[in-house]
């Protein structure tokens, strides 16, 4: 275990602070919830479930790659995305559950 020293150090913030504004959108929410449990979806899947145009989500996609929040395999023609971590849905649903009364 890290000590509370170490875990706020000034890069470490930063990096942490960047995570958090990437998910802290609607739409990257909505496809973080998609690839819960372990999923995979190509941009041509989430796009169609989320009801996007291809660019917009394949702009949000990157942004969530970019910050290593999902991660990407590709099979054939599709690259299919997953999240790299499973605890950020479990962040995302602390929060969730910690606000819901003020909601």
């Amino acid at each position: 275990m890290q000590t509370t020293e170490t875990k706020l150090d000034k890069v470490t913030l930063e990096r942490t602070a960047a995570s958090l504004k990437a998910i802290a959108h609607p739409v990257r929410l909505a496809m973080i919830d998609l690839l819960k449990d372990g999923k995979r979806m190509n941009v041509t899947q989430i796009y169609m479930a989320l009801g996007l145009e291809q660019a917009v989500a394949s702009q949000h996609l990157s942004i969530l790659k970019d910050k290593a929040i999902l991660d990407s395999k590709r099979q054939g023609k599709h690259s299919y995305y997953f999240l790299k971590h499973s605890c950020v849905v479990e962040v995302i649903d602390l929060i969730l559950t910690t606000f819901e009364d003020h909601m």
